[in-house]
């Protein structure tokens, strides 16, 4: 969800309105996203490399992030949306912690959407934890190296239990995906907005979702194979 600085500094705002904006975002483009029948909606909020930026940025980012489940709380359970994070939430604040697992104690049961949160994550950060937790069950015992294979990384990943994404939108402009879900995207399809985030209404949204719609996914395979293939279409993630 990339532009929240760059939309404050075009208006002569400071960057924590830009921020702000982005917010009011993330509850319409989860809204787009149920509309649009997206099962998964999995939003990249802060990276690993995010604590760089300056002390009064992130701590007014994580008090949104507060304000934003405390408020956003009962409407996911009004609509049965699932709430999952994906990175190293342990280390963020106590009081931020608190709100995430009782948001994710209370959407537990649901099961026909999910959004999840990338909190505290970077991919490469993600696959030094998941090499590291395999590593520690060889040690102990519990597995072989003859057992490693990608299911079992997978399992092992922040997003355990979630499925790969089949779209990732970039906007802002930018045409890298800057170490988000790297090892899940691999057959995902990428699509770049120049729209900074905070103005990504439910139209550009439903762009990308005609632009995904319209291309041919092959998974290696060839244009024959696919036509004699009994697929069937899935949930978009």
């Amino acid at each position: 969800m990339d532009g929240n600085g760059r939309w404050a500094s075009q208006r002569g705002l400071p960057r924590i309105e830009g921020h702000r904006r982005g917010v009011k975002r993330v509850k319409e483009a989860l809204e787009s996203a149920r509309r649009h029948g997206v099962e998964v909606l999995t939003l990249f909020a802060f990276s690993v490399e995010n604590w760089n930026r300056p002390k009064e940025e992130v701590d007014a980012l994580m008090g949104m992030l507060e304000a934003y489940l405390k408020d956003q709380k009962k409407e996911l359970i009004r609509h049965q949306i699932r709430f999952r994070v994906v990175g190293r939430y342990e280390e963020l604040s106590a009081s931020v912690q608190a709100e995430l697992k009782e948001t994710v104690a209370q959407t537990s049961g649901f099961t026909k959407h999910t959004l999840a949160l990338a909190l505290n994550y970077g991919s490469r950060t993600e696959v030094v934890d998941a090499v590291k937790r395999i590593a520690e069950k060889i040690s102990r015992g519990e597995l072989s190296t003859a057992s490693i294979d990608w299911p079992l990384v997978q399992d092992h990943l922040y997003t355990q239990g979630l499925p790969d994404p089949d779209l990732v939108i970039r906007t802002s402009g930018e045409s890298r995906i800057s170490n988000f879900l790297l090892l899940q995207s691999a057959y995902a399809e990428m699509y770049f907005s120049e729209v900074l985030w905070p103005d990504f209404s439910d139209k550009h949204f439903d762009t990308a979702i005609r632009a995904f719609q319209s291309r041919e996914r092959r998974y290696g395979k060839t244009t024959e194979q696919l036509s004699f293939s009994a697929l069937e279409g899935s949930p978009l993630t």
